[in-house]
């Protein structure tokens, strides 16, 4: 009895250890419903080899990269990862349409006191209708916030990052 009782727990353990975490799973839906303007949606992972993986910019692990699908019809793509503030890391969302052009950014979690305006609508416009092969740059075409400078710059080498790592995959036809 005590084994069984073992057996299930360790099941459960590990079949709760895939997929995103729960609250960042419902602000990820929230984005995909408001941004595609859809209620109903496939959400599948989206694994890259990581014989490609290595030789890109941004990471692309278990869970960070996801195809959104409706009526077996693509509608885009789902980036999540990480980015160091000035102690800590922070969360963000990237929504990309077919066509891998940005059509969202989106702080998700921020861990810091200061610096979080980098999550205002306002500062991530700036990302929207970027696509791979674009360059970003702080206090050039990237705006600076007063007293978010580190996570500004986080968040720019963040996205160029993602915009020449999507132009590689997308010259490989992986995506």
């Amino acid at each position: 009895m005590k084994m069984k009782f073992i057996s299930i727990l360790i099941l459960a353990l590990v079949l709760m250890s895939f997929g995103l975490p729960k609250n960042i799973q419902k602000k990820v839906d929230k984005e995909i419903v408001k941004t595609f303007g859809i209620e109903t949606f496939n959400f599948t992972e989206v694994k890259i080899a990581k014989s490609i993986s290595k030789d890109l910019p941004s990471k692309f692990e278990e869970n960070n990269l996801f195809k959104i699908e409706a009526d077996n019809k693509l509608l885009g793509y789902a980036y999540l990862s990480q980015a160091p503030s000035k102690t800590a890391l922070f969360d963000y969302l990237v929504l990309l349409d077919k066509d891998l052009i940005v059509l969202k950014s989106k702080v998700l979690m921020y861990r810091e006191e200061y610096g979080g305006e980098i999550g205002s609508t306002r500062w991530l416009k700036q990302f929207i209708g970027k696509k791979g092969g674009d360059q970003l740059k702080h206090g050039d075409n990237i705006m600076a916030i007063s007293g978010a400078t580190i996570s500004v710059r986080s968040m720019t080498n963040a996205m160029n990052d993602l915009l020449k790592s999507i132009q590689l995959l997308q010259s490989q036809n992986i995506l």
